[in-house]
């Protein structure tokens, strides 16, 4: 049984909808962790918590505190967080429902759970909750207190689950104003290429389990060989096509996506001894 993240309420006004979160994400799953060693003994590398006074202590001597003054700290204690905050301020509040297209992509933070109901209670009002967000094609957009922080979150249908995202705040976001990306002037043809291109790239149906972490599998590989005494030899790297300029990149992209041989540009068809224009003879006239 897979362990949940953090488990709360969801509060849509007096409606309560008591839930579990899981991470989307596996952790490590497929991963590879390298440690890193000493080069000459291969010992690995230990980062030690150390007091200046006492030496090395262990996690359960360590505590939470915030230094006001220089070198002042007040402690605080796991429970006292908690307990300060009420039952209203442990649930997510769902403050406003949005349409899908009104959140701009680049405010999540990369942190997704799915939702379940936590206990028999929480059913029927998570699959009302669920039904009738997809009905009517919105998001919710809630705050609450978890992971030790308040955080901003949206949650929104997915098949028969809800899932929770994690949003950024917008004081936290880079504004794009501070940046330049200078004036690309933009021809009809070039922009006519690029259209056509992404036409002829786009997928019919879209099949996410396509994509897959080669560089893991390369580096297994590399470990496997390494253990049983082997060298990998390097594949020969592809030779690219040359690429002169914009135009030509977008006609050789055009071809290959197209499944058509890229054009090279014909000569001009040599013209028969009768159909050459005839030009006047150069006589040389003698002095």
């Amino acid at each position: 049984m897979a362990r949940y993240s953090w488990k709360g309420v969801l509060r849509l006004s007096l409606v309560t909808v008591p839930v579990q979160a899981f991470n989307v994400r596996e952790s490590g799953r497929g991963k590879i962790t390298l440690n890193q060693l000493h080069d000459k003994d291969h010992s690995r590398i230990r980062y030690v918590k150390v007091c200046p006074v006492h030496g090395e202590v262990s996690n359960e001597e360590i505590v939470s505190g915030y230094e006001y003054a220089k070198d002042q700290y007040v402690v605080i204690e796991p429970g006292e967080l908690d307990a300060m905050r009420t039952e209203a301020e442990k649930a997510v509040n769902l403050d406003t429902f949005v349409s899908p297209e009104a959140i701009d992509d680049l405010y999540l933070d990369g942190r997704s759970y799915y939702l379940v109901p936590d206990g028999i209670a929480g059913i029927k009002p998570y699959g009302v909750l669920n039904e009738a967000m997809k009905r009517q094609n919105k998001y919710a957009i809630g705050q609450g207190v978890m992971f030790s922080r308040e955080q901003l979150v949206l949650i929104r249908p997915h098949g028969e689950f809800l899932a929770m995202c994690m949003l950024s705040y917008a004081d936290e976001m880079r504004q794009p104003e501070q940046l330049e990306v200078g004036d690309a002037k933009v021809t009809a043809e070039e922009l006519k290429l690029a259209e056509t291109l992404i036409k002829a790239s786009t997928a019919k149906k879209f099949d996410f389990s396509k994509y897959e972490d080669t560089y893991t599998h390369k580096l297994r590989a590399l470990i496997e060989a390494k253990v049983a005494g082997h060298e990998l030899v390097a594949p020969p790297a592809e030779e690219q096509p040359a690429i002169v300029n914009l135009m030509d990149a977008l006609k050789k992209s055009v071809a290959r996506a197209s499944g058509e041989p890229a054009r090279a540009a014909k000569p001009p068809k040599k013209l028969a001894a009768s159909q050459r224009p005839k030009t006047a003879a150069k006589t040389r006239k003698s002095s």
